[in-house]
């Protein structure tokens, strides 16, 4: 069994409900995957989850605000999870329900970076 921090064995005891949710360690944080899609991260032990279109106005309209970090030289990097709400990590079905929406869009996110099929070239 992967040793993880407290923090993030809390995160994938709430979120049993969903299935399938694993986490890995990843650049002094961890990434939170259901069924191999990453959908959440987890960065000194805050956690921020996937957002698109389809799901950042819940974020925005409770000022939760998106992960970001700072290369050397560099400004903030803005990346497309925002915090989840604190009182979300206060109850299983609660925090399922802000997470199945994080892995939609995970899954949208997915869509759209399918390859697309190499033409080749004629002889």
């Amino acid at each position: 069994m992967t040793k993880h921090s407290e923090f993030v064995d809390y995160l994938l005891e709430l979120l049993v409900p969903l299935g399938g949710v694993s986490a890995k360690a990843m650049f002094g944080g961890y990434g939170i995957y259901q069924d191999g899609l990453m959908f959440g991260l987890v960065a000194d032990d805050v956690l921020y989850l996937k957002t698109d279109d389809g799901n950042r106005a819940a974020f925005e309209a409770r000022a939760l605000p998106p992960f970001t970090y700072e290369r050397t030289g560099k400004p903030a990097i803005v990346m497309s999870y925002h915090r989840a709400p604190e009182d979300a990590l206060e109850e299983s079905e609660e925090l399922c329900r802000w997470a199945r929406d994080a892995c939609a869009a995970a899954r949208r996110n997915a869509n759209k970076k399918k390859p697309t099929s190499r033409k080749r070239a004629a002889p």
